[in-house]
């Protein structure tokens, strides 16, 4: 049996297999491709036009290299394979002595158990909600598929959605949860989570040891049978890679040397197995598998390579990079329109661990050259990527939006891709990239504080909501999807790239996210805290305190602290001060670099202004130039609507004359009525230009923000005021959360009251006093303009049915009084912090983070015209 000679064709291969889709059809996909020999490289083989094939070979640069011509004088002799491996690792240290030439000075990661979150923060409380989520998983239903596969007893119940045991993905989401826990428990060292971690691994290895081939999953190997022959399945290298990636975490993070003896075991199967497919078949048959989504399978096993140093996973590794796409790449050309994107990133991903564990600076440039093509041609102003999991044509992204933009997948895994960028090169553009798809694309994600409560897709639509995609919001425990496994990894590890360090004999730290934290820097002999200011609307500042607060005992060298200027800020205003003095800061874009020997108490303030600006779709098409996105520093500003989207600048000379911030008093002026019928209660709520009465709405939906008014005092002179019982006796006017600069107003007596952005008559203003029933919780409305006229419910309640403004007869009537008296509460909804007012071309929107959001309708783009 002949022995494989993967450097021989490795190299052709990449850029072959290739032009065999691009110039005959677009075979490399993530859609398994039926078996055929016509293809480019069968065509070059078979061609007797050796003109053609010189021109083919020198332009694609199809060309044997010394790797191949070295490997052809492998005596004959040797049979076995890693006799063969040998033979090509022996060459390369020949023509470098001391092996492959790797990068040294890469920005070192910092730890995660050296760095805490401040529990308070916004990435404190994610990092939080994600805890309690894992602590909630049971470890039983977990493994039952793995079990269950393995012929063990399978007590529990199985989880459903896609770790249901019919589901063919099976497994992926506790390689994940592997993942997560190391990452999680790194970062915490929660005693709990130890625990069930370690639970998770030792169940499997129970499982893994009952097979007795090194193979491990919650799903049959027959699997893989169907993958070697090009038929029918779900991706199930896609979840070996996580239960891979999963127990590698567990040996790096949490020390467990189990977990790397069961990746080497697993590896050595499909080691063997992979080698049966190419020398039973050909090398293009395994080539042509990977169609089929494989996950960062390359990624995994450099990883486990940089770790082992063993040849096997070496090769293994470069097996699963997958040459069709890397060959796009590799020549620079921006075709990745109509891929997979989540099928393709982590292959980057993997090309960059290449990269880092070989020195092959091919792969530099691949990783480059995708991140350009990504961020300039299909990136939305989230810093995400993919319309219905795919990529789009570049620059053509406005005719894209809708509820199924952004899988949140992607959005890991492009923060993957620019951090080794940034480790790389310190440019400050992956550093800014990575802030905003953070701030915007993980955060995002969670619905608040609700453990186990994620989404799939990130809608972009105009009008649309994070409840209204396909998926919508997911389930604790029968959801499961690829981005509930991601997004448990996103949220375990929010301190992982806060900060890096490089080494030297003047050791440096780059703090490239501003995110309230401590760390135990210990090249640099200190303990050092950042306090991030909560960032508002009405301060345009980002405020930022690093204070040392002790070094290590003997501690006496110099080290540098490395402050990200973001390119989102700007000079005028700026200021840095240390211990009091004031520093010199560099331009945007750059890094402010203090060096000295640190004392306990030394502190660093920084005081950068935050921009309001618009930025435009990436979409070169003319028509199209108004579709902007408007943004505050790294945050993404949705429009709160259900539709509109218009915006008329007019002779605006600047955002802010038509972008105002609301300012931290006017949540204390929101208020809901209430009233309780039976069994219910029912809230006053704006639908459409109507008042009506409708039943008490969840916050953070469209309901509570039409069911939510701002108290407007008549007299402005006294307009400051602390709660809502404050204006009982006041004249006021109520003004819809949702549409700033309207109001509700007064039709004439027994007229349906409505909402106008004009009152030409006054009857807008009501007299708050207390409630005709005599409740002390409650108020009654008495127009000002119509003495004795209340706003009043009605008798019944009918969901739509508009309430209307009635006259109090002589006598006593206690239905009146009851229909006209209300409780009186804050409001269901409030203003984020970061919020604003923009002025629409019909209406005003109110602007708010992305990231607040839960299930309100919103737009992230505009159509903004002069």
């Amino acid at each position: 049996m002949k022995s494989l000679m993967l450097p021989e064709v490795f190299f052709v291969v990449v850029v072959v297999s290739h032009f065999c889709g691009r110039i005959l059809s677009k075979e490399c996909t993530n859609i398994p491709t039926q078996l055929s020999s016509h293809t480019l490289r069968y065509e070059l083989l078979s061609s007797n036009n050796e003109s053609w094939k010189e021109e083919m070979f020198s332009h694609y640069h199809l060309i044997p290299t010394d790797d191949s011509a070295w490997s052809n004088l492998l005596p004959r002799k040797i049979l076995k394979e890693e006799d063969e491996v040998n033979w090509m690792m022996m060459y390369r240290k020949m023509k470098n002595s001391d092996g492959f030439t790797v990068p040294g000075d890469f920005l070192k990661e910092v730890s995660l158990h050296d760095v805490r979150l401040d529990p308070e923060s916004l990435h404190g409380q994610a990092q939080q909600t994600n805890l309690e989520y894992l602590l909630m998983l049971d470890v039983d239903s977990l493994v039952w598929s793995f079990r269950k596969t393995a012929g063990l007893p399978t007590p529990g119940k199985a989880y459903g959605g896609w770790e249901d045991p019919t589901c063919e993905l099976r497994g992926h989401f506790v390689g994940h949860y592997m993942s997560a826990s190391a990452q999680m428990w790194a970062s915490t060292h929660n005693d709990s989570l130890e625990k069930k971690m370690s639970a998770v691994v030792s169940a499997l290895s129970a499982c893994q040891d009952k097979m007795g081939t090194g193979y491990l999953s919650a799903f049959p190997s027959e699997q893989f049978d169907r993958f070697e022959a090009i038929k029918p399945v779900w991706a199930p290298y896609y979840t070996i890679h996580k239960i891979l990636a999963g127990l590698l975490d567990q040996h790096i993070l949490a020390g467990n040397g189990q977990a790397l003896k069961m990746v080497n075991w697993m590896v050595e199967f499909f080691y063997n197995r992979v080698q049966n497919v190419i020398l039973n078949h050909s090398i293009e048959r395994h080539w042509l598998s990977l169609n089929e989504e494989t996950g960062g399978m390359n990624d995994v096993l450099y990883r486990l390579y940089s770790i082992t140093g063993d040849q096997k996973h070496l090769l293994l590794a470069h097996l699963f990079d997958k040459p069709c796409f890397l060959g796009l790449l590799a020549v620079k050309v921006d075709d990745i329109s109509g891929f997979h994107a989540n099928t393709h990133i982590p292959i980057v991903i993997g090309s960059q661990m290449r990269y880092e564990v070989t020195g092959d600076q091919l792969y530099k440039e691949i990783g480059t050259f995708f991140m350009d093509i990504v961020n300039s041609s299909h990136s939305y102003a989230t810093g995400g990527t993919s319309v219905r999991e795919f990529w789009s044509d570049p620059k053509r992204l406005a005719s894209t939006l809708q509820t199924e933009n952004e899988e949140s997948c992607t959005t890991y895994n492009m923060l993957k891709v620019s951090r080794h960028l940034f480790r790389w090169t310190k440019e400050m553009a992956y550093a800014d990239y990575y802030e905003r798809a953070l701030t915007n694309g993980v955060l995002s994600i969670q619905r608040g504080r609700e453990p186990g409560v994620m989404i799939y897709m990130l809608p972009q639509g105009r009008g649309d909501s994070k409840a209204r995609s396909y998926h919508g919001w997911g389930t604790k425990f029968d959801s499961f999807w690829c981005c509930y496994g991601t997004g448990i990894e996103s949220f375990s590890k929010l301190g992982d790239s806060i900060y890096f360090e490089e080494e030297g004999k003047v050791p440096g730290l780059y703090i490239i996210q501003y995110i309230s934290s401590s760390l135990d820097w210990k090249s640099g002999q200190i303990l050092l805290s950042q306090k991030v200011e909560p960032v508002v609307s009405w301060d345009r500042r980002l405020q930022v305190t690093l204070t040392i607060s002790s070094t290590k005992q003997g501690a006496g060298q110099s080290s540098t602290l490395n402050l990200r200027i973001p390119l989102w800020t700007y000079s005028n205003g700026a200021k840095a001060v240390l211990n009091g003095q004031d520093l010199s800061l560099p331009t945007p874009g750059n890094f402010l670099s203090v060096t000295r020997k640190w004392s306990p108490g030394d502190k660093i303030s920084l005081d950068l202004p935050i921009t309001l600006r618009t930025e435009a779709i990436k979409d070169d098409r003319p028509e199209y130039a108004s579709v902007q996105a408007i943004l505050y520093g790294p945050y993404l500003l949705a429009g709160l609507t259900s539709a509109d989207w218009d915006i008329k600048t007019e002779s605006a000379t600047s955002l802010s004359d038509w972008i105002t911030p609301i300012p931290a008093a006017y949540n204390s002026h929101l208020i809901s009525l209430f009233q309780e019928s039976g069994n219910s209660t029912f809230v006053l709520t704006k639908t459409n230009k109507s008042i009506t009465m409708e039943k008490f709405p969840e916050s953070g939906t469209d309901s509570s923000t039409h069911a939510t008014f701002r108290v407007i005092l008549k007299d402005s002179t006294s307009s400051i005021f602390s709660a809502p019982k404050d204006v009982i006796g006041k004249s006021v006017m109520l003004e819809p959360f949702d549409f700033p600069g309207m109001l509700v107003v007064q039709q004439g007596t027994e007229e349906d009251i409505g909402v106008s952005d004009s009152d030409d008559g006054g009857g807008s203003v009501f007299h708050l006093v207390e409630g005709l029933d005599g409740k002390p919780e409650t108020v009654s409305l008495e127009s000002e303009s119509q003495k004795g006229c209340f706003v009043y419910s009605g008798a019944n309640y009918k969901s739509g049915e508009s309430i209307k403004l009635s006259c109090k007869s002589g006598s006593s009537d206690t239905g009146f009084e009851e229909a006209t008296s209300f409780v009186l509460n804050d409001g269901i909804s409030e203003y984020h912090p970061i919020s604003f007012v923009a002025k629409g071309a019909r209406r005003n929107f109110v602007l708010a983070p992305l990231l607040s959001l839960r299930d309100e309708s919103y737009t992230v783009y505009f159509n903004i015209q002069s």
